[in-house]
């Protein structure tokens, strides 16, 4: 008998291990004095915490050129925020590689003196986004959830719960929290060209198909601020060039010689961006370093 009792225990152990890893329990909060940023993430076990991110790029607002129309709506809004005055949540689109994600980091630093923070929530996660909310509401530091290349495929599960902190819950937006994302999609959601084609109806077609596209477009329009990026001039990356080029110590001789090669740089990636002037600086950097 004990040893049949032994046995039974044993299993019912294992079974509870498996049914507690299933079972939806609390987010850990972190330490939130040591960092500014931080990420969402789920342990392989099922546990939801937020880790403080140890490693933070460097980045000021005075680095970021050519975008300064982007640049001050983006500083303006963070700035109400961080005040307690009306702010908006923010989506950031256009080209790759022009600074989006940069400038959001870029405003971090600027207002984390003030109490600001960062929570980077992947796209998967965001069926949790309900959960950090609640979490981070009853701190006095001011959150900025930032969610990098926001983009959904139909049927996501996370769009549903992005549109409902954003706008159009029952709950009361949570006045220390916004989120920031950035996209190459303008509506974050894939748009065909039958869409914008005469609708034929037909026995199994839907009733009301401009609902369809007026459900694409409610998410974007949710984020109270829309900025836009767009492609570097030759000249508006040759300039962000030199800045980068100067920045790692480089001579006015040294920059104008590297020119032509920026440019062969720049057509070799088919981009003139800000991220690939910065590529290039750094194996210009390299290079030279590399032969002193």
């Amino acid at each position: 008998m004990d040893q049949r009792l032994h046995g039974f225990l044993s299993r019912a152990e294992v079974f509870m291990e498996r049914i507690e890893s299933i079972l939806r329990r609390a987010i850990e909060a972190p330490d939130w004095s040591v960092s500014i940023a931080f990420r969402y993430h789920k342990t392989s076990s099922g546990q939801s915490c937020i880790c403080p991110i140890k490693h933070i790029g460097q980045m000021e607002l005075d680095d970021l050129r050519e975008i300064d129309t982007q640049k001050e709506r983006v500083r303006s809004n963070t700035a109400q925020f961080v005040r307690g005055l009306p702010a908006n949540n923010v989506l950031l689109t256009g080209s790759r590689g022009t600074g989006k994600s940069s400038l959001i980091r870029a405003c971090l630093h600027a207002f984390a003196p003030q109490g600001l923070r960062l929570i980077e929530v992947d796209k998967s996660d965001l069926t949790d986004l309900h959960d950090i909310v609640d979490l981070v509401a009853p701190r006095p530091e001011k959150f900025i959830i930032f969610c990098d290349d926001l983009s959904f495929d139909e049927g996501e599960l996370g769009y549903k719960a992005l549109k409902s902190v954003l706008d159009g819950s029952v709950a009361a937006a949570t006045p220390n929290v916004l989120v920031y994302a950035t996209s190459n999609r303008r509506h974050l959601l894939p748009e065909y060209m039958a869409e914008n084609l005469a609708y034929t109806h037909t026995v199994k077609g839907e009733v009301h198909p401009g609902e369809a596209v007026e459900e694409k477009v409610s998410l974007s329009e949710r984020f109270g601020l829309w900025v836009s990026f767009y492609p570097f001039s030759q000249d508006e990356y040759l300039m962000i060039v030199a800045q980068w080029l100067s920045a790692f110590g480089m001579d006015q001789i040294q920059i104008e010689e590297a020119r032509p090669e920026a440019l062969v740089w720049a057509m070799e990636r088919g981009s003139r961006s800000g991220r690939v002037a910065w590529q290039f600086a750094r194996h210009m950097a390299g290079r030279y370093g590399a032969a002193a």
